[in-house]
């Protein structure tokens, strides 16, 4: 997933769940999608524009939700993993979102949890709402590099959003900004990420395709159905 050189010095590791967030708005025909620079000081893929997202943390598989993911998304996840970590990725990015952008997937709620990662959401009176959510597509990074992820990633309108804060910079994410899909392809984005915009095309209304994996086979990266 990274634009790091394949290392045969490298050794073996498993990729660690992780999940993305992609936010969109639409005014007739254009789609703007929200996207952020990672820091410079970031060792994985610096200075690069990318979407809101990160490793699922172990809070996320107790996430106090007012929705749960619909079942269509969870059916998908639930082929290759347990309901309960679908359910952890789906947080993940939402929660991710929250800390990079300061924007709330949520729905008005009573939050008892007190676990830090949700204190965004405990502080605006309201819950991670994730049957906002729809799959886009999942990629795993190829074996021989320095960081493996295997990341999920998932997609909501801008009406899902608990208000109409405008997004704010983080250290995770500096320029913060809603740009179109023509523009975001100027953008220095990883492989990855052009990938994932062709994919968000692909399970856009009328006619949405089902969502596809792209993972390393035999040394070549191939697409194929979840």
């Amino acid at each position: 997933m990274s634009d790091e050189h394949h290392r045969k010095d490298i050794k073996p590791m498993r990729p660690r769940l992780a999940a993305s967030l992609i936010l969109t708005r639409r005014e007739g025909d254009r789609i703007d999608v929200l996207m952020g620079r990672r820091s410079a000081k970031h060792v994985f893929m610096p200075n690069k524009y990318v979407f809101p997202g990160g490793r699922v943390d172990r809070a996320d598989s107790s996430a106090p939700l007012a929705r749960d993911l619909d079942a269509r998304v969870l059916d998908v996840m639930s082929r290759t993993m347990a309901a309960t970590r679908a359910r952890a990725a789906a947080a993940a990015a939402v929660r991710e979102t929250a800390e990079e952008t300061g924007l709330l997937i949520a729905r008005e709620a009573p939050i008892r949890s007190r676990h830090v990662n949700w204190l965004p959401f405990r502080d605006a009176g309201a819950a991670p709402d994730l049957g906002s959510l729809k799959l886009i597509t999942r990629a795993i990074t190829p074996p021989g590099r320095t960081r493996r992820f295997d990341t999920w990633f998932f997609t909501a309108d801008a009406s899902a959003l608990l208000d109409d804060r405008a997004p704010e910079p983080s250290d995770e994410l500096e320029d913060v900004q809603w740009v179109t899909l023509a523009d975001a392809r100027q953008l220095d984005l990883p492989f990855v990420t052009h990938f994932v915009l062709d994919e968000l095309k692909r399970v856009q209304p009328p006619a949405p395709e089902p969502p596809r994996c792209m993972r390393a086979v035999r040394g070549k990266m191939v697409v194929e159905a979840l």
